[in-house]
């Protein structure tokens, strides 16, 4: 597969077969990823993958604190800024009513928005979750630094036949989380993902997400 058909074909799958991935496969990847940039090469990611009876007992406790706090636990950081502005908040706005739409969940249908955000909290079915965090001493430029690991992991899971989905929700519960894979005090979530193969049957996985025209970002300066 060519990187441009990995980016192409990238998107975030959010229903996947129980087919197991293979450990020696995963590890690829994963180690493949780390050569991804990074300044300085501080190489800031830290990861947890989960798989088996672990995260079926990760599902389980997190079952129960979705329960005791439906809002989410205090010690977790904003996944948006707070009052989004123009365009950002019509592009968040846009992507969750084709979301819902793909699926049937009608705008005003409220319990049944609120039933498939909690089926992120089961990883979409998914066989294995990845966790990232990163020392809190860290900044901005080494959350940059993240996300480039994380794409390029992505990009060579589409590379093995592999989907994912990347969950900033999961800061949410950060708290339970770290407390769950024994994270020490100085390091913080900065987001999970799903890992599995695609069910191309679920009807959640039959659209794509809009993107922006390049001229509405990109500006050419003396070319």
């Amino acid at each position: 597969m060519k990187v441009s058909e990995a980016v192409r074909s990238r998107k975030s799958v959010r229903q996947f077969l129980p087919d197991p991935v293979s450990p020696a496969l995963i590890r690829e990847v994963l180690e493949a990823a780390a050569r991804a940039p990074s300044g300085g090469n501080l190489q800031p990611w830290y990861l947890h993958v989960v798989g088996g009876e672990a995260l079926a007992g990760l599902k389980s406790v997190v079952a129960k604190r979705l329960a005791d706090a439906p809002d989410g636990e205090r010690a977790r950081h904003d996944v948006y800024p707070p009052n989004l502005a123009s365009p950002y908040r019509e592009r968040r706005f846009q992507v969750g009513e084709d979301l819902y739409r793909s699926i049937g969940i009608d705008r005003g249908d409220k319990a049944g928005r609120l039933r498939q955000f909690a089926r992120n909290f089961v990883f979409f079915d998914a066989p294995l979750a990845l966790f990232c965090s990163v020392d809190r001493r860290m900044g901005p430029p080494q959350w940059a630094d993240l996300g480039m690991y994380l794409q390029t992991a992505m990009l060579l899971l589409r590379e093995a036949g592999l989907h994912s989905c990347a969950q900033e929700c999961w800061v949410r519960y950060a708290q339970t989380v770290g407390d769950f894979l024994a994270l020490p005090p100085e390091r913080m979530l900065y987001t999970g993902m799903a890992i599995g193969y695609e069910d191309p049957r679920a009807p959640i996985n039959q659209w794509r997400s809009a993107r922006a025209p390049l001229d509405e970002f990109a500006q050419f300066v003396g070319i």
